[in-house]
């Protein structure tokens, strides 16, 4: 697959605000890619895909991941007592109890723990490696044209899940890579505290392995449905 002609229809069929993100998540035994390096300052899973949005690119092995919930969701880190117990999201206030916040916690989509060492986060167009998934950022317009897509050979519905926490990790990230099924999130209280995401963006979430399918199914629908829905 040519990544950047992929990713260049992707920023043309939806008119998107920002690159599409390609996502790696290296399994433990396999070889970090070569030609990415790491960022001066640690980073969240969310701060590398903002920053990847706008054209950064990384590799973050375990000692550069600044978020240990994410970090331990994506099998990197190990997920700290206080976060299993529900006490360190508890104290953030968006719980009445550490045992609704342990069961947010426990219910999370996660790789296995010890899983994996390092992500690696970068436009699609500029990848290196074969992405895990594709994560868009951007406006509810945009990123509605992928649910006709997904659906357009097969029909049926799209299902969603979601949470208070963990959008690019759990959500956009780990969720599609485990169900090979499109995912959405409305971004979490980390990702709209720490990083440059704006009121009116969302995020999604494209298995890799889908995302041609979906393409083709944008071309279909981009001169005719799409244009008619845009005209105001």
């Amino acid at each position: 697959m040519d990544y950047a002609e992929i990713s260049e229809k992707l920023v043309k069929y939806l008119d998107l605000k920002y690159e599409p993100v390609a996502v790696k998540v290296i399994k433990k035994g396999e070889l970090i890619p070569e030609g990415y390096s790491e960022p001066e300052k640690n980073l969240r899973h969310c701060q590398s895909i903002m920053k990847a949005r706008k054209g950064e690119s990384f590799v973050i092995p375990a000692d550069k991941h600044a978020c240990v919930v994410g970090g331990s969701s994506l099998g990197i880190l190990p997920t700290p007592d206080k976060v299993a117990s529900g006490e360190f999201h508890k104290n953030i206030g968006m719980f009445e109890s550490t045992e609704a916040a342990a069961e947010m916690v426990a219910k999370r989509p996660a790789f296995e723990p010890g899983s994996r060492i390092a992500t690696v986060v970068s436009p699609l167009k500029d990848a290196k490696v074969e992405p895990d998934v594709v994560i868009l950022v951007d406006r509810p317009e945009t990123v509605y044209w992928l649910i006709p897509a997904s659906t357009y050979f097969k029909g049926g519905r799209v299902n969603f899940s979601s949470a208070a926490f963990q959008a690019t990790c759990a959500d956009t990230t780990i969720l599609p890579t485990l169900t090979g099924e499109i995912n959405l999130s409305l971004g979490c209280f980390g990702c709209r505290r720490a990083t440059d995401i704006e009121d009116d963006e969302l995020l999604i979430g494209i298995p890799f392995g889908k995302l041609e399918e979906i393409v083709s199914a944008l071309e279909k629908i981009y001169e005719g449905p799409m244009q008619k829905a845009r005209q105001k």
